[in-house]
């Protein structure tokens, strides 16, 4: 059962941008204690990219700060990752996270390709 959905993958070169945009299938955002981004890249675990709580504070993995912006805009429902100055090493499938004390929730995952 899919709980959060991503739009926003693609193909891009070496310095471009994308922005990710994740938003609940059903309820609202805000009812997450924090969402995030992680990636997955091809023979590698998945790691977290960035997180937000609901009060608004973040955190960043250390490849991505100065980078990477993660947002939650509660009026459209939706956590956004303003990807900029994009690396081939940023290619991975990126997935949505909403965690609450029950338990966590995905989505299917993105693809992100940046090519050289």
């Amino acid at each position: 059962q899919v709980q959060l959905v991503e739009s926003g993958g693609g193909l891009v070169q070496a310095g471009g941008s994308l922005r990710l945009a994740c938003s609940p299938a059903s309820g609202s955002i805000s009812s997450y204690d924090i969402t995030g981004w992680y990636r997955r890249a091809a023979e590698k675990q998945r790691e977290l990219v960035a997180i937000i709580a609901r009060g608004g504070s973040t955190n960043y993995a250390d490849s991505v700060k100065g980078r990477f912006t993660i947002s939650r805009d509660p009026a459209k429902n939706t956590m956004y990752l303003q990807m900029n100055h994009l690396k081939p090493e940023d290619t991975a499938v990126y997935y949505c996270n909403g965690h609450t004390r029950r338990r966590d929730y995905w989505g299917q995952g993105t693809q992100v390709t940046v090519s050289s």
